[in-house]
């Protein structure tokens, strides 16, 4: 089976990769501080390096499971990658990023002689653990239906969602409503413990109405608990999720007065909570306890 090579071992990629491994494939990893622990990984016979360029030369399709534009373009443009991919080889960019960017970079790919697709991931760690995330897909159909099989191995739902960057456009859309919701639900409920509503009835009240969802699933335990560990996305990086739909909005002349409302929620968030929080202690900071959101 063809060699995989993933850069960015953090908590999807790592699920992401044991996957892969499960299924079968050759696996490769970059080694680097912000990985979860590789043991298991190696102990399944998955192979690792510290040299971004052995990696990229060593594969037929290379995985990115990094933060953003930033990380993406750093990996591509100043470690070697670029310069090291193999001809044919498919880089598959499962990040959230800018899609200005994301197109500027398929391009570049292109120009390197590999082929290039972007896939931005929903769903939490638990799911990539459990082989379970859903992908929207932008990119060459063609180079879409090569690597189904692939990208069925660590995905439930996978959607192909048009040419280069449309898969970052779909994702940038999908948070803005995800992380939209999660900033009202938030405030309606830190108004309701400021006006001493019981949390019990809130919840069966939205539950019961236009309030339930998968947002409410996520946010209800720290309603009900102060519990956060179902949705430990941090609200650094809803901030920068937020940002980047922003500026996607500007990039296409779209209203953007609800989103940027919500991204300065987030600013708001990492300024007072710190970036590292999980969104759901959103809640408790809007409340005005700012101690427990820390």
């Amino acid at each position: 089976m063809k060699q995989i090579g993933v850069i960015g071992v953090g908590m999807m990629g790592h699920g992401i990769a044991t996957n892969i491994r499960k299924h079968g494939y050759a696996l490769g990893l970059l080694e680097h501080p912000g990985n979860q622990p590789l043991d298991a990984l190696r102990a399944a016979g998955a192979t690792s390096t510290a040299d971004p360029k052995e990696l990229a030369a060593s594969v037929a399709v290379l995985i990115l499971c990094v933060t953003g534009t930033p990380q993406v373009e750093d990996v591509l443009f100043n470690s070697g990658v670029l310069e090291a991919l193999r001809p044919g080889t498919v880089v598959i960019d499962c990040s959230t990023a800018i899609p200005e960017s994301t197109m500027r970079i398929a391009a570049a790919v292109q120009g390197a002689g590999a082929r290039f697709l972007d896939a931005p991931m929903t769903r939490t760690p638990k799911e990539a653990a459990e082989g379970r995330i859903n992908l929207i897909v932008g990119g060459e159909r063609a180079v879409f239906d090569e690597c189904l099989p692939l990208l069925q191995s660590f995905a439930e739902n996978i959607v192909y969602a048009g040419e280069a960057s449309s898969g970052h456009r779909l994702k940038l859309l999908h948070n803005f409503v995800s992380l939209g919701f999660s900033a009202v639900l938030a405030e309606a409920a830190a108004c309701a413990s400021r006006a001493g509503v019981d949390p019990e009835v809130l919840v069966s009240v939205l539950a019961a109405g236009g309030g339930d969802g998968v947002v409410f699933k996520r946010l209800r335990p720290f309603i009900e608990s102060a519990d956060s560990s179902g949705f430990r996305f941090s609200m650094s990086n809803a901030l920068k999720d937020m940002s980047y739909y922003v500026s996607m909005t500007g990039e296409v002349g779209a209203a953007h007065t609800a989103a940027s409302a919500v991204r300065e929620v987030y600013q708001r968030a990492v300024t007072e909570g710190g970036g590292n929080t999980p969104v759901p202690e959103l809640i408790a900071l809007l409340a005005g306890n700012v101690e427990q959101a820390a």
